[in-house]
């Protein structure tokens, strides 16, 4: 058996108008769901019945064959010539694919015009990682295929144990007994009595266990079926012994605060200086953004929400909500424990520079624990946290996933912390540190540019991640999308140039900071309500709404439309300056702001899940979408 026919029954299987497709992913924001029918059984059972005529075990048999005779030619230095009917085809998800993709687009366009459904035939070499990845994408696809066959099964079962219990409480209310015969009639169906679904997981099992677990089926069940771990005592036990610890500190802060007279201080005068104030600042609203995902977490586990498939997290390895509130409440007590330790060494008198070297080293601290290799302290979720921002950071060359733009969306909320954590670096990296000049970074020409780009750079990422789910789905409302972040970032640098100059209200600055601002909100307050939360629907049978609600409570979601809206105009203070106008005040008011945003975000992403998980359900989305590594070269004409 040579590689010719495994790629041909490829072909075949991709040109057979009945293949199903295993759970196709969502995008970005999802369309408003279709009416839900109720023949979900007819079609599982002719899924079954499609899979049954793949002859799952002898077709990937030959694939892996193949694969292992590419590859063993390969690791060798020597080419593999490959049929001209398929190929090798691994995504451009990685930046050197992607550029790489780019680039050939644009010379077989420009250049060469070569049409853009033909392919060079002749010689092909497959490298070593690339059959490397093939692999991966094979194994993933089991994985996926394994899971939909016993969601398959279990649907099977469920609903035979739903009708008996409705059987038998049927008997019950009418005094008679039918349940028997009609029991006999579902359990002869096709439904029920066929074994295609049971023996196509053993052919997956037998498969994976031979090809990808070298015939260590232990191994093979740890990928097919991973165990959840269970919720330990010991993490609500921390919790709330963090939270009394939190709560005692921060009561012994204030105390000593108001001991010390440290808040009635003079005009001008402040008893922690800026690099300080900045570092703990970073602290707390980054606690802030746990404890409201936390919160999230709470809620979607509460209301059913699957955010374990949106997101792409397994399920045995992901961050529970009591997970994110033990990290919360463990960052808290070490960060107010750490203030009030450098309040005490400041009313002894103990030389600035060494009380300012407290919060550096709390944020060296954290930061090596972020990058730690050891498996202590959530490395799995260290590790995706890490793999997320690095894709952010290098948008668009990495394919973006839902858990990538939505944790780009939560750094859209955080440029607060992002330009304190700037400033922190400039105190402690230029001099300022050893020196206690505090105007140094906030006066300085280079820092002012900075703040520009550290204010444009989460709406640049967004912006780049849009581009390029563009250029994978050529979906055009992905670009009025990226519109969205470009005038959030015009709006931004309006208010910026217009907060530097320090000009009044006669300035042109001012009008042209209002006007950005206004359209950039209207804009994202439309885009939040209508596709990210799928709302304003005027035919929904909930006014102003969509059909599909999971909270039962309408008025939960009109007050959240108005609180939303709301606190998006929160900006309007830092140009109006309509209470906190003297440069005293100023760090508090944009903490004050920040906070208001991260919890706007927090709420945000509640309905922006629920919306997904709804058109995930109404369109039976149960399984994402692994493409295969095999690409058809034959043009239809």
């Amino acid at each position: 058996m040579d590689s010719k026919q495994v790629l041909m029954s490829q072909r075949l299987r991709k040109k057979s108008p009945s293949s199903p497709n295993f759970g196709s992913s969502p995008p970005s924001w999802s369309s408003v769901s279709p009416p839900r029918s109720s023949n979900y059984s007819e079609s599982s059972v002719e899924l079954a019945e499609i899979l049954s005529h793949y002859q799952i075990s002898d077709r990937i048999d030959e694939i892996i064959a193949a694969l292992e005779r590419n590859s063993s030619r390969n690791y060798s230095g020597t080419k593999t010539k490959l049929i001209k009917q398929g190929k090798i085809d691994i995504p451009a998800e990685t930046p050197t694919p992607a550029i790489v993709s780019l680039t050939s687009m644009l010379w077989e366009d420009l250049v060469m015009k070569t049409p853009k459904k033909e392919y060079c035939r002749g010689e092909q070499s497959i490298s070593r990682k690339k059959v490397q990845s093939a692999e991966k994408m094979i194994r993933g696809a089991f994985v996926e295929l394994y899971k939909v066959l016993g969601l398959l099964k279990a649907y099977s079962s469920m609903n035979m144990k739903a009708f008996t219990k409705i059987l038998k409480k049927f008997d019950k209310v009418s005094n008679q007994h039918a349940s028997a015969n009609y029991l006999q009639a579902v359990k002869a169906s096709h439904f029920i009595s066929s074994d295609k679904v049971v023996k196509l997981m053993e052919e997956v099992e037998s498969t994976f266990i031979k090809h990808f677990a070298s015939n260590d089926r232990k191994k093979a069940m740890k990928f097919l079926r991973p165990q959840q771990k269970k919720a330990s005592n010991m993490i609500t036990f921390f919790v709330g012994l963090f939270t009394g610890c939190f709560v005692s500190l921060f009561t012994i802060y204030a105390i000593l605060a108001y001991m010390l007279r440290t808040f009635s201080s003079p005009p001008g005068k402040v008893y922690m200086n800026d690099g300080s104030y900045q570092i703990f600042s970073v602290f707390a609203l980054l606690s802030l953004h746990l404890f409201m995902y936390g919160c999230n977490l709470f809620m979607w586990k509460n209301k059913r929400i699957n955010y374990n498939f949106i997101f792409g997290f397994s399920p045995n390895t992901s961050l529970k909500y009591r997970d994110a509130f033990l990290i919360c409440t463990t960052l808290m007590t070490i960060v107010v424990g750490a203030m009030v330790v450098h309040l005490l060494l400041q009313a002894i008198g103990v030389s600035p520079d060494q009380v300012d070297a407290i919060p550096a080293i709390l944020l060296l601290f954290f930061l090596a624990l972020l990058i730690c290799p050891l498996d202590i302290f959530y490395r799995t979720t260290r590790c995706c946290f890490s793999r997320v921002i690095r894709n952010i950071f290098f948008a668009p060359f990495y394919k973006v996933p839902l858990v990538d733009f939505f944790m780009a969306d939560q750094l859209t909320s955080q440029i607060q912390l992002l330009r304190q954590m700037e400033y922190a670096a400039c105190y402690f990296l230029a001099g300022s540190f050893g020196t206690l000049q505090y105007g140094t970074c906030s006066k300085g020409r280079l820092f002012k540019d900075l703040t520009y780009v550290i204010s444009f750079m989460p709406y640049y990422w967004r912006a780049m991640q849009c581009a390029r789910r563009w250029f994978d789905s050529y979906d055009v409302e992905h670009l009025a999308n990226m519109g969205k972040y470009v005038s959030a970032m015009v709006a931004a640098g309006a208010r910026l140039t217009y907060e530097y100059k320090k000009l009044d209200h006669h300035s042109i600055w001012f009008p042209i900071a209002i006007v950005t601002s206004v359209v950039a909100t209207v804009y994202q307050c439309y885009w939040d309500f209508a596709k990210d939360w799928g709302l304003l629907q005027q035919n929904s049978k909930n006014l102003w709404l969509r059909d599909d609600l999971i909270l039962k409570n309408k008025n939960i979601y009109y007050v959240s439309i108005a609180l939303n809206a709301v606190l998006r105009v929160a900006w309007v203070e830092s140009v109006l300056k309509l209470k906190f106008n003297d440069d005293d005040h100023k760090q508090l008011r944009d903490f004050v702001l920040a906070s208001l945003e991260v919890i706007r975000r927090g709420h945000w992403n509640f309905y922006r899940l629920e919306n997904e998980h709804l058109n995930n359900v109404g369109n039976y989305r149960a399984g994402k979408e692994v493409p295969l590594p095999f690409h058809d070269m034959d043009s239809d004409g």
